[in-house]
């Protein structure tokens, strides 16, 4: 089976990040059993394949400490677009020399990709919520 490893970089990277922002370094060590959204568990599954942490006994390539050391640095600054390319350059690169890995990942089923909710208010006093199951009470008066 052949796997358009750019294609597949460009569609993980998003997942990477997002566990990278959730856990920061400490992604790659994280158990998958801790309480994290399926986003969250499938991005740092990806990144602990990526970077022979699945498989604690086995030697890992120089390509693997890069990428973790990526992580780490991206886990430090999460919203660094140049570091994001990066991340997703040596994904492919990784796929690319490593072509068993890429196969391995591109038959894991993806959860839905990550999303971004941007909520907004305007008005003095107006309260921003993404959820609410309650009364929000505002101003100088509220009981």
């Amino acid at each position: 089976m052949s796997v358009d490893v750019v294609q597949l970089a460009q569609d993980l990277t998003p997942y990477a990040t997002t566990a990278i922002t959730a856990y920061g370094a400490a992604v790659l060590a994280r158990v998958e059993g801790d309480a994290a959204d399926a986003t969250v568990a499938f991005g740092q599954r990806v990144l602990c394949r990526l970077t022979g942490r699945d498989t604690p006994d086995s030697a890992t390539t120089a390509e693997q400490d890069s990428l973790a050391d990526t992580v780490a640095e991206l886990a430090g600054t999460p919203n660094d677009a140049d570091l994001t390319a990066v991340l997703r350059v040596q994904i492919r690169r990784l796929m690319a020399a490593h072509p068993e890995i890429a196969a391995d990942i591109a038959a894991w089923a993806r959860p839905a990709p990550p999303t971004t909710v941007t909520i907004s208010t305007s008005g003095e006093r107006s309260p921003a919520v993404q959820n609410n199951y309650g009364t929000i009470y505002t101003g100088d008066s509220a009981v």
